[in-house]
Formats: C-alpha cells, structure tokens, sequence
C-alpha cells in the first residue's frame, strides 16, 4: 500500500511537470487594445434600427480598412467583445471576448455578430449601467491590453441610474478611455451630450451618425480611429473614401 501510494505521487509529479507552463499559468494574452462594443437596444431602438446596427458592425470588420488598421498594431492584435444594453440592470454580453490580428479573425468575429440576436427588447437608456458592466468585462476577461476602451453607441441621454459622469470618473480613474457614438435621429443634440457626459481618457472622442442608415459609416470610421490611434506610427489617418459601399451581402438574423 506505501509503495502504491509512492509511485501514485510520482506519476502525479510527473504528470504535472509535463503539462505547459502556458496551461499552468493561463497568463493573460498581451494585446494592444481591449475594446468593449456597447450596442443600445432600449425602447428607442426599434427592430429595423437593432438590424442596421448589428449588420453595420458586423460589415465593419470585413472591410480591408479596419482589417488594415488591426494588422498595423505590435502585440496581437485586439481583443473586443460585443454588449447590448438598456436599463441599469439590463445588460448582455451577446459576442464573447475574441482576439482579432488578421483577415481570418476578424471574419470569424463578424460571423459571431452575424449569428446573435436581441437580447431583450425595451427598456430605458442606462449610459452608466453600460458604462459600469463595461468595466467589469474589461476586469475579468483573459487579455492584457495596452489600451482599454468602452465603446458606446446610442441614440439618447441616460434616463435611469447613476449619472454618467460618476461611472465614467471611475472609468477614467482606472485608465480606460470611453469613446461615444452618438446617433441623433431623435435627439439632435446628443452629440453633444456624449461628449460631455460621456467620453473620457487618452484620445476621446465622439462620432456622429445622423440616423440609423448612416450607423454602418460611422461605425466603420469610429474603429478604423481608434485602432490606428495605437497603431506603431501613433496617427489618425484621414478617412480616405466616405462613399465606400458597405453592402458586403452579410445576411443577418435577429
């Protein structure tokens, strides 16, 4: 029975020295940017308007620009995760974390978009509430980043919860900048709101998108920004071709 036991411990040993120091660890993976995509899907937003979101994203990272500006970063790419929201306590991640360096990758993370559906329908408009399960996301995911971002998107002000300032301070206070996509069909001066009660930290800055229809151009030009914003060169580059057609036939379910 000892020497049962003995050799028992030996193998044991054995067999944990050849598992991978990588397995053993599960180190984060290093990237150059965490990114959260906050997608608005309150009461505002109705089925159509949810549709032109969720295909305009997807389209985004099919398109050579923004695959352009991920294959231009150092440390492995990005590591981005997709969370629809509305009221305080409403909010889901629908696309886990996903690391993105290439062509490939970033087929693989459209396709994953392509495939979600809604995760609720209305609601109120909780920016902090997004804000906040955004940073907890950021906190508990498997990457390293550089650069952490909440990318919100929305079409009005906060009605319910905390104000944003307070959520987006304690964002701030941890090194995470929030940048804002304002989509004013309803609200011609939310805009303005964001980027005065939402946005935050290194770089900020908010896109306007006039409607719904105008979501998938905007989107394009917010990621290609923001990615080169970190890219090795450290510049933003101008948006070459504003009429670029972004029908690339992504069929979507909701």
């Amino acid at each position: 029975m000892r020497i049962n036991r003995v050799l028992l411990v030996l193998c044991c040993a054995v067999s944990v020295s050849l598992i991978p120091c990588s397995v053993m660890s599960a180190e984060p993976q290093l990237v150059d940017i965490e990114m959260v995509l906050a997608v608005d899907i309150s009461s505002s937003v109705d089925d159509a308007e949810y549709d032109l979101q969720m295909t305009g994203l997807a389209a985004a990272f099919r398109h050579p620009e923004v695959i352009s500006a991920i294959e231009s970063l150092n440390s492995g790419g990005v590591a981005m995760t997709v969370v629809q929201w509305s009221g305080t306590w409403a909010q889901e991640v629908v696309v886990d974390w996903s690391q993105i360096s290439d062509e490939e990758s970033a087929a693989r993370f459209s396709d994953l978009i392509v495939a979600t559906s809604r995760a609720f329908s209305g609601g109120a408009t909780s920016i902090s509430g997004a804000i906040h399960f955004g940073l907890r996301q950021l906190q508990s995911n498997n990457f390293n980043g550089n650069h952490s971002v909440i990318n919100v998107m929305g079409d009005g002000r906060g009605n319910d919860g905390p104000l944003p300032t307070s959520v987006r301070d304690r964002a701030l206070s941890l090194d995470v900048t929030i940048n804002g996509l304002a989509i004013v069909n309803e609200q011609p001066f939310v805009d303005l709101y964001y980027e005065e009660n939402v946005i935050g930290g290194l770089d900020s800055f908010v896109l306007e998108a006039k409607d719904y229809h105008d979501f998938s151009r905007a989107v394009l030009e917010k990621l290609v920004r923001e990615i080169r914003q970190r890219s090795p060169a450290g510049q933003i580059v101008a948006w070459a071709n504003p009429n670029i057609s972004l029908s690339i036939g992504i069929p979507f379910s909701p």
